[in-house]
């Protein structure tokens, strides 16, 4: 009984760590979602630029075009996940790749749903919107801190911010980040396969 509560104290004082880190790092969560908007305003309105993306979302949709159910999910979860954990972690380079991951993932977003203003109007983005409620929280956590992750190269107390950003960085992705990129696979799994 003591050694599960001990475990159930150590459990909690990592959520803490990641809530706490969580909360210092919002201005870099809101600034990359800021910089999301601003790409998938530039996927919207440009979107008669961006055609060559047709072949970007025809890849993707032969992909899952015969996953159901658990596989799906399992294939969105996968994909999400690595998208997240290198998108985090490789923000160590200068933030070289979060600053791709936004900018890549905010065009697309923008010209999909360009595509479905196209068809039918405003009507249909609520299709869309359901995908995105916690998988979009989770990517801009991950492009945040992936951020903050790559301006400690300017520390100047670079080996100790380094050891603490990386730490901290990683108890977010196990209790915020991943927590909701199961329930939006979840979600965006079931929502896919009661459409088809």
């Amino acid at each position: 009984m003591k050694t599960r509560r001990n475990k159930i104290v150590r459990q909690e004082g990592k959520f803490r760590v990641a809530w706490n880190y969580l909360k210092e790092s919002r201005n870099y969560v809101y600034f990359s979602a800021g910089l999301f908007l601003v790409f998938a305003l530039f996927g919207f309105f440009y979107s008669s630029h961006l055609v060559f993306l047709d072949e970007v979302l025809k890849g993707l949709i032969e992909k899952t075009k015969d996953l159901q159910g658990t596989k799906l999910i399992w294939f969105i979860f996968q994909n999400n996940l690595s998208s997240a954990f290198f998108t985090l972690f490789l923000g160590l380079f200068l933030a070289i790749f979060p600053l791709f991951n936004v900018g890549v993932n905010g065009v697309l977003l923008g010209y999909v749903f360009a595509k479905v203003y196209s068809v039918s109007g405003f009507s249909d983005f609520w299709r869309v919107l359901p995908h995105g409620i916690f998988e979009l929280p989770a990517i801009f956590i991950a492009i945040g801190l992936g951020f903050k992750l790559g301006g400690v190269l300017f520390s100047k107390n670079l080996k100790n911010d380094f050891k603490e950003r990386v730490m901290k960085s990683f108890w977010v992705f196990l209790c915020v980040i991943l927590p909701l990129l199961i329930v939006a696979a979840i979600i965006e799994g079931l929502l896919i396969s009661y459409i088809n």
